[in-house]
This record gives structure tokens, sequence and C-alpha cells, in this order.
């Protein structure tokens, strides 16, 4: 394999969303809207989540955890587009272009595993109750999302490995908004065949693997569910629901993705916006507007600094 030193493209050529100027202009004030609100309603979530004493349980550490990637997901490459929006020749330096696929794939691998161990929280919590408080200890929590960030930069370091030494030596335009791992391979002056199996086998391998996991947890939690009363069951159905429509919005396309990494349609440019973008947005949304604890936490936080600004 050749080695960097023969590379002679020392940055990329970013082509965007649209070459239109209007388009670009309603593309910054919606991606505008989407980021800070994504951005400020995780941060929220993670405040509440410290701030609120009742909230002190394992599922919401984890949601808290979850929140931070997805502030960290939000940062990889949205400002950039951002500001790429009022910029002619959008460019990126080749570490620039090494480092957002690297930041991606950790955040999005880390997102992963995590969201599998929310899953087995709800597991332990809704069917074996009476042991969750032993079995879902904060040592627990802690290894969860070690493990989840382990596995996130593993997954992506096993990507950058083989990446960053392929000879880039012409063709220097990625037909995205950041470095996409498939656009990026495709550009090598070299058969990327073998390349572009590892990829899929690698991401296939983990976003499969996790879904799986994902799916087998949730239809053994919904099957105990309609054993117990409905009393009993409502609550539980309406976190799950919140749990499962996260998975649904979050798995779908990153399968998509690594089904048919390397052959691209127009709409992928736009499932990648909306899997880059707007995804961080469904934790604050979907978890804050179905979870009663969350949004009395809210007003509590906002009533006590109501009290603290009138004193």
């Amino acid at each position: 394999m050749a080695h960097r030193n023969e590379s002679v493209v020392s940055e990329f050529v970013l082509l965007g969303l649209s070459n239109s100027w209007e388009l670009q202009l309603f593309f910054f004030a919606i991606f505008s809207v989407v980021y800070v609100t994504s951005v400020l309603g995780n941060v929220l979530i993670i405040v509440i989540i410290s701030f609120d004493s009742y909230l002190n349980s394992p599922m919401y550490f984890l949601l808290s955890n979850l929140s931070f990637i997805d502030i960290c997901q939000s940062n990889f490459a949205t400002p950039k587009m951002l500001v790429d929006f009022f910029v002619e020749h959008k460019t990126i330096s080749f570490e620039g272009c090494m480092a957002q696929i690297f930041l991606l794939h950790s955040f999005v691998g880390s997102e992963m595993v995590l969201l599998v161990a929310m899953a087995y929280d709800r597991f332990i919590a809704i069917c074996k109750p009476l042991h969750y408080s032993t079995i879902m200890n904060q040592r627990l929590c802690i290894i969860f999302v070690s493990i989840s960030w382990a596995v996130g930069i593993l997954h992506s370091v096993s990507h950058l490995a083989f990446t960053v030494d392929l000879p880039f030596c012409g063709p220097n335009e990625v037909d995205s908004f950041f470095c996409d791992l498939p656009l990026v391979i495709e550009l090598a002056c070299m058969d990327t065949y073998e390349m572009e199996i590892m990829t899929l086998t690698n991401s296939g391998l983990i976003s499969l693997s996790c879904f799986l996991a994902l799916i087998i947890s949730y239809m053994i939690i919904l099957i105990s569910v309609r054993h117990r009363s409905s009393s009993g069951s409502s609550k539980a159905l309406s976190t799950l629901t919140a749990h499962i429509t996260v998975v649904i919005l979050f798995f779908g396309p990153c399968i998509y993705f690594y089904i048919w990494p390397f052959s691209r349609l127009s709409v992928d440019k736009f499932l990648s916006v909306f899997y880059t973008v707007c995804t961080p947005l469904l934790n604050p949304i979907i978890y804050s507007l179905r979870n009663e604890d969350v949004k009395t936490a809210m007003w509590k936080l906002r009533n006590h600094h109501v009290n603290a600004w009138k004193n």
C-alpha cells in the first residue's frame, strides 16, 4: 500500500449541498436553527439531570452521556457547513478531513453502544425490577459509558489506519458538505475494492450487531410489558416508545449507508444532513417531550431561577 508521502493532495474540495445561492441561504437559516436548538437542548438535558436529585438514576445518567455525544456530533461538521454556505470555494485540509472521519465514526460508534446499554437498563428495570438497584449500580453505568467510547474510538481508528495512507494524487472533490469516508476512499489513486469491502464489513458489523441487540431487547421488554397490569405498564410503554423512536431514526439512515456505502444517489446527500445535523436533535425533543420526569425537572429548574432572580 502506498505511503502518506506519496499523496500530493493537501486539501479536499467540498461540493456542499447546492450551487444555488438562494438554496444555500435557505439551508443556512434552517440548519442554524436546528444546530443551535440541538446544542442548547442537549446542554439543557445535562444541566437538568445534574441539577435534579430525583433524576439521579442509571437511566438518566446514560441519557446525559447520550446528550454529550450528541453535542459532540453536532459540532464535528455542522459549524463548518454553516460557514461554507457563504464561501464560494469550500475546502478542507487533508488533516482536517481525516479528523472529521475520525470524529464522526467515534461518536456514531459510541452512540450505538450507548443505546444498547440504555436498552439493557430498560430491560432490567421492567423485567427484573426487584434487582434493578443491585444490577444497575453506578459502577456498571461507568463501565457501559467507558465501553461505548472505547468501541467508538477503536471502530474509528480501524477506518483511519487504512484511509490515512491511501495515495491521493489527483481528484479531490468530495460531493458532500463533510468528509464522508466512502466518498474520500473513492478519490484514492488505486483500486479501492478491498478497502470498500473492509469499510462495509467494519461498519456493517457494529451497526447490525447493535441494531439486532436492540431489537431483541425491546421485543423481550414489550412481551414482558404485555403481561403486566395496564396501570403498571403505561409509563413503561411511554418510555419504550421514546427509546424505540430514537433507535429507528438513528439506525435507519446508518444501516442504509452501510449497506450501500459506495453507491450514491441524489437523496443520499440529504440523508447525510439528517444523520449528522438533525439526529442530535432527536434526544432533547423525544426524551423531553415524552418524559414527564424531565419536563417536571425542567419546570423546577425554571422556577428556581425565577425565584432566585426575584429575591
